[in-house]
């Protein structure tokens, strides 16, 4: 078995384990060897205490996501029963478990739609779905349950009725739909007298792939070509198939029974020595770009042929070979007319004129960018990550022109790639590699860490006038932008809790899932970022250190942001991953707050003390930022608050660790029952929980096993 992991442009593929699962054989009838399926979602529904189900609830480790419809109108019901599967209808051998629990609406309600969550910034409708329901009557049999189910509004199953405590799995063999909307409506029939009931459901795309994988003979050729010239391209899996997944410089022909290599292109690809002989073994080979290396050895006399013929365009000007060789590969042909020459020597000398004038007019901004272009480190970083040119650089930026942000590091550009994806390039100029301290760290951090909640790293420019990054753009800004005000928009207390998960999750990878270790050493809200979802993401790795436990300290020069630093940290210079830990706890009181670590009120007060002024005079409210109109969960805030302030204890053994930091926020998030609790019951705040709907996967602690609660209306009358 071969595995392949593809770099879909949300940073490098890496995996840590691979667990292989055996299916048995009957399962997923539709699939065959010219049909095979991707897999989009998978949902469970009802009340339930995790938001991912998996191994060993589900034998096979299929991961069910929590539906979460916890809101009103939705009801959630379950059994102690036993669910039972029939012969002929277990192909997908659903745990009894997630049978055991469904979710349905109020019965003043006729329909409800169950949503498709999209990742990877698919296009939805350029894929052919197949969704597939499981349905297991687990409610009031006593009254009779019939709905119909449409996609689009096109009808796939007509006057459906659940069966009591039997699984019955919908799905229509053999048709891949092309859908408009990004999910499916069950709609209640004139006739039934309770509302649609749905266990759960999962969605699949059909993969196009092509038949045949390329001639087994192709595939050791190139492999041989990237051995022996140590070529560092991603070539792994079938060179040709699937088509979007060809190898990086390699065009096939697809019309045979087997595809076949075609043309290869090696251009500037740093190949010295000799022409590989396996490059010539490829007969359905047609182009051959090999210009602009260092390749010096003898041309084979079967490629001279080939080429004489007809049969090979041979291209390999830019090589040393061809100071030796005339011809037209060479980019030099030997039988040049004279009446040619003629024309052409006058013209050039005049265009060489007018370059002289245009240079001798352009001087200064020339030799500015000539100057940077000579100065390209001939030595690159050994990582796998690509690496820009200041040239490069100012095309990506239009020559630096919109500023997007400034910090310790330099200047932060917004920048657009060829792709047409939006980037953040962060340029320090004016200074050499070795003066540099922070920016080795920070690209030798990003190269090698890969968390959803650490910035993507895209690529670095490292030129002995210009250092530079470059990584995703984050459109929100920073959380410390949002916080104050600098955005017309106000965060409410669901997304600010969300945001503190994401960047503890962010820590944790950091400290608990690196080998050794890693601390940031300057967490502050400057410097989590926030995508178009307020998804956040932890940035600006400059000051980041490996921290070795076996050693349980390492002695350095203290550093970080005034009102983040860790005192003991600071007195002590023995760094820990107590030291995020204190910071990540001033980032808290912040996101709680809305105040700067250090206010000036009017003498500058640390905000630790400031939380605690306030709430000295007996109520949290008068710490909790204004802007949130009093629309959050009292308990909520106040466990919030404990957390902080344990976490910007004096002396670090007192601290949590940034994994119990996680625990504890998934404990505060607003679960099912948190509304009847609120500070404020107005219209508002259920305009707020509308426009915080479409946060569809909240992490949310469960109650019992019918649950209802006034909130978002997900149905309609």
């Amino acid at each position: 078995m071969s595995v392949c992991l593809i770099n879909l442009g949300s940073g490098t593929p890496f995996i840590s384990t691979l667990d292989l699962r055996i299916l048995e054989d009957a399962m997923y009838p539709f699939l065959s060897p010219s049909v095979s399926i991707s897999y989009l979602t998978r949902t469970r529904f009802g009340l339930v205490d995790d938001f991912i189900t998996r191994y060993p609830d589900d034998p096979i480790d299929r991961f069910w996501e929590a539906a979460q419809r916890y809101e009103f109108p939705w009801l959630n019901v379950s059994t102690n029963q036993s669910v039972r599967r029939l012969p002929g209808n277990d192909y997908f051998l659903v745990p009894e478990l997630i049978l055991q629990k469904a979710s349905t609406i109020r019965s003043n309600f006729s329909e409800f739609y169950v949503n498709v969550s999209i990742i990877n910034n698919l296009d939805f409708m350029s894929l052919d779905l197949l969704p597939i329901f499981h349905f297991a009557e687990i409610g009031d049999n006593s009254l009779t349950r019939k709905f119909d189910i449409y996609s689009d509004e096109s009808l796939l199953f007509s006057s459906y009725t659940p069966p009591l405590l039997v699984v019955d799995s919908m799905y229509q063999r053999g048709r891949f739909l092309r859908k408009k909307g990004t999910g499916f409506t069950l709609r209640k029939t004139p006739s039934s007298e309770l509302p649609p009931l749905i266990n759960a459901f999962e969605v699949y795309s059909l993969v196009h792939t092509d038949s045949f994988t390329t001639s087994s003979d192709d595939v050791d050729y190139m492999k041989e070509v990237k051995k022996y010239y140590s070529l560092t391209r991603n070539w792994n899996g079938d060179p040709c198939s699937p088509r979007e997944y060809s190898w990086q410089g390699l065009a096939c022909n697809y019309g045979n029974k087997k595809p076949s290599i075609i043309r290869v292109n090696l251009s500037a690809s740093g190949l010295i020595g000799a022409l590989h002989i396996s490059l010539m073994k490829m007969p359905s080979l047609e182009n051959l770009n090999l210009s602009n290396n260092q390749l010096d050895g003898p041309i084979l006399g079967s490629i001279l042929q080939r080429v004489k013929a007809g049969q090979l365009e041979l291209r390999l000007e830019g090589n040393p070979i061809c100071s030796k060789v005339r011809a037209s590969y060479c980019g030099n042909e030997k039988n040049t007319h004279i009446l040619l020459i003629s024309v052409i020597v006058p013209v050039v000398s005049l265009l060489g004129v007018l370059c002289i004038l245009w240079k001798l007019c352009w001087k200064g901004k020339s030799n500015e960018y000539d100057d940077y272009d000579m100065n390209e480190e001939e030595s690159p970083l050994h990582i796998d990550t690509k690496r820009f040119t200041y040239t490069e650089l100012r095309t990506i930026t239009n020559n630096f022109q919109s500023i997007i942000g400034k910090g310790g590091f330099g200047t932060v550009y917004h920048g657009l790639l060829e792709n047409g994806e939006e980037v953040a390039v962060k340029v320090l100029r004016e200074t050499s590699i070795a003066l540099s301290k922070d920016f080795l760290p920070e690209v030798q951090t990003l190269s090698k860490v890969h968390h959803k909640n650490l910035v993507t790293f895209v690529g670095y420019c490292q030129n002995k006038k210009c250092l530079a990054l470059v990584y995703d753009f984050m459109p929100r800004g920073n959380l410390q932008e949002v916080l104050r005000g600098g955005q017309d928009y106000s965060l409410s207390w669901k997304e600010r809790l969300h945001i503190a998960l994401d960047a503890a999750q962010g820590l944790e990878y950091l400290h608990e899932s690196c080998t050794p270790p890693i601390v940031h050493r300057d967490v502050k809200t400057a410097n989590i970022l926030l995508d178009e979802n307020l998804v956040a993401t932890i940035a600006d790795f400059g000051l980041s250190r490996s921290y070795t436990p076996a050693h349980t300290h390492i002695s350095t020069v203290a550093a970080g942001t005034v009102g983040y630093l860790d005192p003991e940290y600071h007195v002590t210079f023995q760094l820990t991953v107590k030291a995020d830990v204190y910071s990540f706890g001033i980032v808290l009181l912040e996101i709680i707050t809305g105040q700067p670590s250090v206010l000036v009120d009017p003498e500058p007060v640390h905000l630790p003390n400031w939380v605690r002024q306030k709430i000295a005079k007996g109520s949290i409210h008068d710490a909790v930022d204004s802007t949130l109109m009093h629309q959050y969960d009292a308990t909520s805030v106040q466990s919030v608050i404990d957390l902080a302030m344990s976490c910007v204890e004096n002396t670090s053994i007192d601290r949590p660790s940034m994994t119990d930091i996680v625990i504890k926020l998934k404990e505060c998030l607003p679960a099912g029952t948190c509304e009847t609790q609120l500070v404020s019951r107005s219209y508002k705040q259920k305009e707020a929980m509308d426009a915080d709907i479409s946060r569809q996967f909240q992490l949310l602690i469960s109650g019992v096993s019918i649950e209802s609660n006034e909130g978002t209306s997900s149905g309609t009358t």
